[in-house]
């Protein structure tokens, strides 16, 4: 993710840190300030919300820890100012698998509230009377209230919040996961719109986990509904036919014209016939803007990419392009390039291939009871 920078490894999962991330910190910081606070007081209130991330991505290690039993590896975990974010390699294809990783990351919240709970008691000489309350002076009843919000707010039955993924796989026990997805995107949406109106009204703070958690749903259901399309077909279905490859030796004026020319942005590059690297649209702009720069392509390209099979399935094969850092896979067959895939002609094949094929597209969403998402 951009403006992210890696701060460790945890569990041999790295770690990063968004840029927005501090921007709250020092906003936190000078909204304590500004109100008398004195200087102690203002670093313990930024000490205590980077307590709280620091329980985020327990909460997120909760996720990775689950999807790692089932087999499935985390990406990273990104420390945002709305919470974190554990990309996993792929999302389970069992229903119940995807319910215990979903449920493992408010688990761990409810856990921290209970040790919190426990030790509060310790402390009280085991008559504890606390209740939630963020308004404590005990830091430790505040840490225990962060904790049980955290796992309630993360319950809600809507996207992107694991209580929507939860909801999505007790559906899908029972229904096509396309459906079940579009269903629980839905409720989604309705419950952003209930937060929306009544954040009008009472707290502005709503109307923006509105906007989030719309947006999630939204996001949710369109992915689900590419892959559900993208299934059973083979790369070579799909990949760009019609393309230039470039010599490692082309001078970036000559790949300039290229461009002019035609629609190509990002070009395979070869040497004897030998995939070697990529030379981006954004790689070629930015060496032709460098002053005094006679560059050609073997300097501008970057040899960071992979390359897929003509035979792979395309659902797998768009992942790992999503996942990637390079916007082209070349296709090889035989080791000899074929074709190019992007996002945009897999996305290009989604649409015309509904249009040429209404019953596959109807028969994939569920008929004429489909739910729009």
């Amino acid at each position: 993710m951009g403006w992210s920078w890696r701060i460790g490894r945890i569990a041999g999962i790295p770690v990063y840190l968004h840029g927005t991330f501090l921007a709250l910190i020092a906003f936190l910081f000078v909204s304590d300030w500004s109100r008398g606070r004195d200087l102690a007081a203002a670093l313990a209130g930024v000490g205590f919300v980077l307590l709280i991330f620091g329980t985020v991505v327990l909460h997120e290690l909760g996720h990775a820890m689950a999807a790692r039993r089932f087999g499935i590896r985390t990406r990273d975990i990104t420390l945002l100012p709305i919470g974190g974010l554990a990309r996993l390699e792929r999302m389970p294809e069992v229903p119940r698998q995807e319910l215990w990783v979903a449920l493992a990351g408010p688990a761990v919240n409810v856990a921290l509230a209970l040790l919190t709970f426990l030790a509060g008691s310790a402390f009280a000489g085991g008559e504890p009377e606390w209740t939630p309350s963020l308004e404590s002076e005990s830091a430790l009843q505040r840490f225990m209230s962060v904790n049980v919000l955290l796992a309630a707010f993360n319950m809600i039955p809507a996207f992107p919040m694991d209580g929507g993924r939860a909801l999505r796989a007790l559906l899908a026990e029972r229904l096509d996961y396309v459906r079940a997805t579009e269903i629980a995107a839905y409720l989604g949406q309705g419950l952003a719109l209930v937060f929306g109106f009544v954040g009008l009204f009472a707290n502005p703070f709503l109307v923006f986990i509105a906007l989030f958690v719309w947006m999630g749903a939204s996001a949710e259901s369109s992915a689900v509904t590419i892959r559900s399309a993208l299934a059973g077909i083979p790369v070579s279905r799909a990949m760009i036919r019609d393309f230039r490859a470039l010599p490692v030796d082309a001078t970036l004026a000559q790949v300039a014209e290229l461009v002019i020319a035609g629609s190509q942005r990002d070009f395979p590059v070869l040497e004897h016939d030998r995939v070697v690297g990529i030379l981006t649209r954004d790689a070629l702009v930015k060496a032709l803007a460098a002053p005094g720069q006679d560059w050609r392509v073997r300097d501008a390209m970057t040899d960071a990419f992979e390359t897929v099979d003509a035979g792979e399935m395309l659902e797998r094969a768009f992942a790992r392009l999503q996942a990637g850092q390079c916007p082209v896979l070349p296709v090889l067959a035989a080791g000899r390039l074929v074709g190019l895939l992007t996002a945009d002609n897999v996305g290009e094949y989604v649409v015309l291939r509904g249009a040429l094929d209404p019953s596959s597209r109807d028969a994939r969403q569920g008929g004429a009871g489909r739910i729009p998402a």
